[in-house]
């Protein structure tokens, strides 16, 4: 199965073609650049360099946030535009449980309590955090939007390893407060490869969702409605 899979949620863009899950070709984007440009290039040129036509795609894949509400909604249309044409399904992963699944494979993260805690943090501006918990491969708190000095007081002493580009920005807090807990080596890692793994295993498990059942994970309305619901 050909998976060809994107992230436009973060600074820096990802995308990702796997066969069966073997990764064949990945690509970042320059974060000083906007989604819209890069995306439709980054994807010609991925494809070029694994010589796959785009009528060899088996199953698309796309980060639904949360994240850059511009870039979600720029990668949500870009891959449903692909899967539409093509008749072919388009998964939808959140970026969060991305997050995890990178930490999962991350080591050491098991301690002796049982599965390490595993708190991912991306960056949702206004000194706030998008974040969810996970306890080995259960999500434990779902998807919430908080400031971090709230977050760190529920989560007390407890090890825990931290992961998203919201953790930079918050390092010296979860020093302070958060003993024990281990930080990402690379708070903000690409995605695309890990979106393409999930997207692939739940394929086999026979989760073909059609590209108009794709819903964006905001956890925050975007700034355009709430400006206007402040008017």
């Amino acid at each position: 199965m050909m998976v060809l899979a994107l992230d436009s949620t973060a600074r820096r863009s990802s995308c990702a073609l796997l066969r069966d899950d073997a990764v064949l070709a990945t690509r970042t984007g320059d974060p000083a650049q906007s989604s819209a440009i890069q995306l439709p290039g980054d994807l010609r040129t991925l494809l070029a360099e694994a010589h796959v036509d785009l009528g060899e795609i088996d199953h698309f894949a796309v980060a639904v946030g949360p994240g850059s509400f511009t870039g979600l909604r720029v990668g949500i249309a870009t891959m449903q535009g692909l899967a539409f044409a093509r008749a072919k399904p388009l998964a939808g992963v959140s970026t969060l449980d991305a997050l995890a699944q990178i930490a999962r494979s991350a080591s050491p993260i098991v301690s002796a309590g049982g599965p390490f805690r595993i708190a991912t943090w991306v960056d949702a501006w206004r000194g706030e955090v998008f974040a969810a918990v996970y306890e080995g491969e259960a999500l434990v708190e779902p998807p919430s939007v908080e400031p971090p000095e709230r977050l760190v007081m529920r989560y007390g002493s407890r090890p825990t390893y931290f992961i998203g580009d919201g953790v930079a920005s918050f390092a010296d807090l979860i020093r302070t407060r958060c003993s024990g807990s281990v930080l990402a080596s690379e708070a903000a890692p690409p995605l695309a490869v890990t979106i393409g793994h999930l997207a692939s295993a739940a394929a086999r498990a026979g989760d073909r969702p059609a590209p108009h059942d794709i819903r964006p994970l905001y956890v925050r309305r975007p700034d355009v409605e709430l400006t206007r619901a402040g008017r």
